[in-house]
């Protein structure tokens, strides 16, 4: 049993972030984390970071951006919270180190994003988030700070009261992949989960093979909802190949998307007259699959982006690590050629129900980052906004948890007497019906006497692991995961309808009921990556039924969102958030009114066009 005031689950830019100010607040921190920080995902974020650091330009401007883009789903006090932290955050992290891209006078350089007014966007070349990942990992080492890195967190350690608002997080348990035993983690103030997002639940994303959702399906099964999961961003630009991102930085310098015509088709077919493709990622994204849809794509998937004209010495100081993306995955000199591009599943908007302080419903529980939702983004994420959040709500959910005074949060959690209960009738039952019990959280029906949650749920994933690793025969992890990677790919992508929806959620029951015979077909005690992957695949069946839950009963089309049977946006019935919750494996949707309304103004919901 190990011991820490603080754990914080995760190593990428918020769960370094939350360490660090944990550590200054004064608690013994620890990152417990399946990867060596600096390989976490964050480390793949090319674009930059927004902060309103320039002469005109100010927070009221980046939040008012941050809530258009948001189609007015974003919660306003978290808005504000971004804009207004967001300059003294990134300029903390140029004094501990990181390598901005500068001007010739020597500040550091910012660029044009999709859906900003300004440019306002800070960048380290295209590799911002590499160097995020090694300044803060820096930090870290130089406080000392415990990392248990390659260690899988397989589950929470909480209480079982009826309501989860009642309800205590005492810690983690974790399997070390280099010794194969399975050990709990006491935390004496909080847990911070940290652990990115659920991209592998699609088959085409940008996202590492890391990314399965595993602090989402924890916090979901230890009765913390999850908010607005059916909002899922597609990037405009990925590789066709691999999912790769082709950094949105790009088109802020100047890169053009063209169809097979030749025609730059953002500006010719309307989809953005004042933006073209400086638009937001939704709009871009719908409008290269509609180009492929009438004809108009390269080889009938994908098309063009172009940035031959922005010359060899400003691509090579600001774009350098495009060229070698293009190179090395599709065979394309982008000093000579446009590159092929097309939308890839790239990041949630949605995630586990948070206060901007970084508290769940659940005591002792706190989540930041991707992995959280609280929310900042809305139904659709502006580029640059994701590492803010990292920091900005990193560092608060870091000092929260070790005992900082942060105010009271104006962001409601859990279930209360401010929401509406869901009475939609679902093509399938969800939830844990037909799974083997043990798998659940509250699978024993409630802590012993003598002993504690912690305790109980060592023993849990242990025998757990028993099980898996007894059985002979069966059906394998990765059969079950494509099975589930191909129904969210086929109907819960950029474009979906009812009909397509419920296919999903059948697929996922199927996945489910075969998930009962699954076996690790690897005996090794250690590395056993067989092992770890099988229990990740558990955690992406969860998260995916939740995504399909909440695109099926928001019918309106809002951000990422597009509903073939209500193409207009509903802000007379959807200005709501949509939260699922676990309820001991019989999950229930209910709604939370979004919060509109600013220190000093409301956020109005006008017409989103670019």
């Amino acid at each position: 049993m190990y011991e820490h005031d603080v754990l914080v689950v995760g190593a990428g830019g918020a769960g370094l972030r939350a360490a660090i100010a944990a550590h200054e607040a004064g608690a013994d921190t620890a990152i417990v984390s399946k990867l060596h920080p600096v390989r976490s995902h964050t480390g793949a974020a090319e674009g930059g970071i927004n902060a309103a650091l320039q002469e005109g330009d100010d927070w009221e401007l980046h939040a008012y951006d941050t809530m258009k883009g948001s189609d007015y789903l974003a919660d306003a006090p978290a808005v504000e919270t971004l804009a207004q932290d967001a300059p003294e955050d990134t300029m903390r992290l140029e004094h501990w180190g990181m390598p901005f891209s500068r001007e010739e006078d020597g500040r550091v350089s910012q660029r044009p994003f999709g859906g900003l007014s300004y440019p306002r966007t800070t960048y380290a070349g295209a590799e911002t988030g590499h160097h995020l990942l090694h300044t803060m990992y820096e930090q870290v080492v130089k406080r000392g700070i415990q990392v248990y890195d390659e260690w899988y967190v397989m589950n929470l350690a909480t209480t079982d009261e009826a309501d989860p608002n009642d309800r205590q997080c005492e810690g983690i348990v974790a399997y070390d992949v280099q010794s194969g035993n399975v050990e709990g983690f006491k935390a004496n103030q909080g847990v911070i989960l940290a652990t990115g997002g659920p991209g592998q639940a699609f088959d085409h994303t940008t996202n590492a093979v890391s990314c399965t959702g595993d602090g989402h399906a924890m916090a979901y099964r230890a009765g913390a909802p999850l908010e607005d999961m059916e909002f899922i961003q597609f990037h405009p630009t990925s590789l066709p190949s691999t999912g790769v991102l082709i950094s949105e930085g790009v088109r802020g310098e100047g890169g053009i998307l063209y169809n097979n015509e030749g025609e730059r088709f953002m500006f010719e077919y309307g989809y953005a007259n004042n933006s073209g493709e400086l638009a937001s990622r939704d709009v871009v994204a719908r409008a290269e699959l509609d180009e492929v849809a009438e004809g108009r794509g390269v080889e009938d998937e994908y098309v063009h982006l172009d940035m031959r004209h922005l010359g060899e010495d400003r691509i090579l100081d600001r774009l350098e690590n495009i060229l070698h993306l293009a190179e090395d995955f599709e065979g394309v000199d982008g000093l000579v050629e446009p590159m092929p591009v097309k939308p890839g599943q790239h990041y949630a908007m949605g995630g586990i129900e948070v206060d901007e302080n970084g508290q769940t419903c659940i005591d002792g529980l706190y989540a930041a980052g991707e992995c959280a939702c609280v929310s900042v983004h809305g139904g659709n994420r502006l580029g640059g906004n994701a590492l803010p959040e990292l920091i900005v709500f990193g560092k608060r959910a870091g000092a929260h948890a070790a005992g900082d005074d942060l105010g009271e949060p104006e962001i409601r959690t859990g279930y209360g007497d401010d929401v509406e209960d869901d009475d939609t009738e679902l093509p399938v039952a969800p939830g844990a019906s037909g799974l083997d019990s043990a798998d659940s959280v509250a699978a024993d029906g409630g802590v012993a006497a003598e002993t504690g949650a912690l305790e109980q749920a060592v023993e849990r994933e242990r025998a757990r692991v028993e099980r898996l690793m007894d059985k002979d025969s069966g059906v394998q992890h990765a059969e079950i995961r494509s099975k589930l990677q191909k129904a969210m790919t086929d109907y819960v992508n950029v474009f979906r309808n009812e009909e397509g929806i419920t296919k999903a959620l059948k697929l996922i029951r199927e996945c489910r009921e075969e998930y009962q015979d699954v076996y690790v077909d690897d005996p090794s005690k250690t590395f056993n990556t067989d092992l770890q992957q099988t229990i990740e695949t558990r955690n992406l069946i969860d998260v995916a039924e939740t995504i399909a839950l909440g695109a099926l009963v928001r019918n309106e089309f809002r951000g990422a969102h597009w509903r073939q049977e209500n193409q207009v946006r509903d802000d007379e019935n959807w200005l709501k958030h949509t939260l699922v919750s676990w309820d001991d494996g019989e999950p229930s949707i209910f709604y939370r009114p979004v919060i509109l309304e600013g220190e000093e103004k409301t956020y109005e919901p006008k017409v989103r066009s670019y």
